[in-house]
């Protein structure tokens, strides 16, 4: 009787030892999860791939998930620290530190953090190996598009070059010649003590040679590691770079999605609109940021850029650094009233080249009534006289609204999009 309630209370706890671990593996299968979907989300597919080319050392975090994990770690951060990708990703980035990490230091990391702002701040992290490093640490949030909210943090580690500094007692005299003070302070030691850095074994020599730890505070000697003012630009460059490719492929991510809410207009109406020998655009204004869903042959022969570099844009790629505000601004409110305008507007090709655009804007409504598209018409101000029948740009405005009505309308009532 006695084995049998032994046998029982271990096959009680041996059950509780597999839900346990079934727990603990659907958390880890829910964070990778999470993870994926925090790139696959937010960017394009191709953005890993780009992350990968870079040369520097990076991590991406993610604040959003529970424990602000790496959620992609680059080559040169893997062979710097001495950690594969899956010792690394899901990982918090305090997993780096040690004990003569500067507790100051990190507390600066997360107040930066909390606030959401950048840091560039000196940090001595630990390889997996156990050997510590001094780099110059530059953390920066990455902001999402469509609410401005936090959704990434991008840091970057970049190894500095030592510069040991050295205060003693109160005279405040400064040795930064570190071989020299080696010299002085070690006298006869062994050569394998005397290192890159007395930072690397924990302990500083005192006034009286005594040796001391560095991580304690109040004591007569201070140690620290300055970064030069060309790592510190380097550092801020990559930090800049990385940024700039997030906000690429997060273009890309948001045509992506446009594109899959956007409805084919028919080959019927493409077929009729392709009869227009003008240039101009149709805007769906029932889609986020109002993205062109068709643009003629014309239109990429004046831009000079191809169908799907155009659809799901927003109009205003083709504007540049001298496109008049105001202009935008009086373009922006007829749209707002639901009312055609016309508007010379400076506007830019592919190749950079500018020039002024006699544009009309105009709604178009679909059969019921209901604004269905805006369309823009384009004239070139250069060529505004070259037409084969002498009209006017605004009459030539007019011929393409109307074909563009005549050709939307064949759209059934409750197919095209409505208010």
């Amino acid at each position: 009787m006695g084995l049998g309630v032994f046998g029982r209370t271990e096959e009680r706890k041996t059950k509780g030892r597999r839900k346990r671990i079934s727990e603990i593996l659907m958390v880890m299968e829910s964070q990778l999860c999470l993870i994926e979907k925090s790139f696959a989300s937010r960017y394009s597919s191709l953005v890993q791939e780009a992350l990968d080319e870079l040369p520097e050392s990076f991590t991406i975090t993610d604040p959003c998930i529970s424990g602000h994990p790496i959620v992609f770690a680059s080559r040169g951060f893997l062979k710097m620290s001495g950690y594969s990708k899956e010792e690394v990703i899901g990982k918090n980035g305090r997993m780096f530190q040690g004990p003569m990490t500067d507790r100051r230091s990190v507390m600066e990391v997360r107040e930066a953090i909390r606030e959401e702002r950048s840091i560039q701040i000196m940090l001595l992290n630990y390889r997996k190996d156990g050997t510590p490093f001094w780099m110059l640490f530059h953390l920066s949030p990455v902001f999402g598009n469509e609410d401005g909210r936090v959704i990434h943090f991008v840091a970057v580690q970049t190894p500095v070059s030592r510069i040991l500094r050295k205060i003693i007692g109160n005279d405040n005299r400064l040795v930064e010649n570190r071989s020299r003070f080696q010299e002085i302070v070690f006298g006869s030691c062994r050569k394998e003590i005397c290192s890159d850095s007395f930072v690397e074994f924990g302990c500083v020599p005192a006034m009286g040679g005594t040796v001391v730890d560095s991580d304690n505070k109040g004591l007569d000697a201070e140690e620290s590691c300055e970064a030069c003012e060309l790592e510190k630009q380097r550092t801020a460059t990559v930090i800049e770079n990385i940024l700039s490719l997030l906000s690429h492929y997060s273009e890309l991510s948001r045509k992506r999605s446009c594109y899959s809410k956007m409805r084919p207009l028919g080959s019927a109406i493409t077929i009729s609109l392709g009869r227009i020998q003008q240039s101009f655009v149709l805007c769906d204004p029932h889609l986020p940021d109002m993205p062109i869903v068709y643009a003629s042959d014309a239109f990429l022969s004046l831009t000079g850029y191809a169908r799907d570099e155009i659809l799901g844009q927003n109009c205003r790629f083709i504007q540049g650094s001298d496109t008049d505000e105001k202009t935008i601004c009086e373009i922006r409110e007829s749209i707002q009233s639901k009312q055609a305008c016309s508007v010379r507007i400076l506007n830019y090709r592919k190749n950079g080249s500018s020039f002024w655009n006699f544009l009309h804007i105009s709604p178009v409504r679909n059969a019921t009534g209901k604004i269905a598209f805006y369309v823009g018409v384009q004239i070139e101000e250069d060529c505004k006289n070259e037409d084969s029948h002498g009209l006017s740009p605004e009459m030539r405005h007019r011929g393409v609204v109307g074909a563009v009505r005549v050709a939307i309308r064949t759209l059934s009532i409750g197919a095209g999009p409505s208010e």
